[in-house]
């Protein structure tokens, strides 16, 4: 676990792919229990520490992940998702060129949970939900095209569905498509930036993961510009 940032409302920390952030049935450890062991441990707090889940990613993705340390900032937190006041930025490794090097797609998602995945379907399908992104190509190589993607909206596997729609499975994803697994059972998609209004001291909060540490990843970043 890597704390990116931390005071006495929030923690934001950079989860490594494979770490599940909620316990689930596979019986791991969950990032939110790790979590509240670490901030016991270095504040020597006795009895139960609050921690409140404010968003998921999925379990193969690495990235930023946001706690609230206080009732106050999880609720608060909470509004500011579920408003739309939370900038999320996503960079994602592809095999193969988009359509356009820039775009803004629209779909309807439907998750069947007993196989754990989400499909495409047409509006009128039951229990379709809307869900919106855009994205801008900034790096590739020879074999591997880097995307910047921008959730506008939260749907399960949104990204890994919609980029898998469109022709360009995200690098070790074979659930979506791709040809193979990568070695560590992780997929290319970094939840890389995360932007909002501090929920208490309201300033703005701006936070960017740290590069993967594999060599793919810094050979497409080296030379890239992702200000936005």
């Amino acid at each position: 676990m890597e704390v990116v940032y931390e005071d006495n409302h929030i923690i934001i920390v950079n989860k490594a792919p494979g770490e599940v952030v909620q316990g689930d049935k596979s019986g791991s450890v969950p990032l939110l229990e790790i979590v509240r062991e670490w901030i016991r441990v270095k504040y020597a707090k006795p009895g139960n520490v609050f921690l409140g889940l404010v968003h998921r990613i999925d379990r193969p993705v690495g990235g930023l992940v946001v706690f609230a340390k206080t009732s106050k900032a999880l609720t608060r937190m909470n509004n500011l998702f579920r408003e739309g006041k939370v900038k999320k930025t996503y960079l994602a490794i592809v095999h193969n060129r988009p359509p356009k090097d820039e775009d803004r797609i629209e779909c309807y998602l439907h998750s069947v949970e007993r196989i754990n995945k989400t499909f495409v379907v047409q509006p009128n399908h039951n229990g379709a939900q809307y869900a919106a992104l855009s994205y801008r190509l900034v790096g590739a190589s020879d074999k591997y095209f880097l995307l910047q993607v921008n959730l506008e909206t939260g749907r399960k596997h949104q990204i890994r569905a919609m980029l898998s729609n469109m022709g360009c499975p995200i690098h070790g994803d074979i659930k979506y498509g791709d040809r193979r697994t990568n070695p560590d059972g992780s997929i290319d998609l970094l939840a890389y930036r995360i932007q909002f209004e501090h929920p208490v001291s309201h300033k703005e909060i701006d936070i960017k993961a740290p590069c993967p540490n594999k060599t793919l990843w810094h050979a497409l970043l080296d030379n890239i510009n992702t200000k936005q």
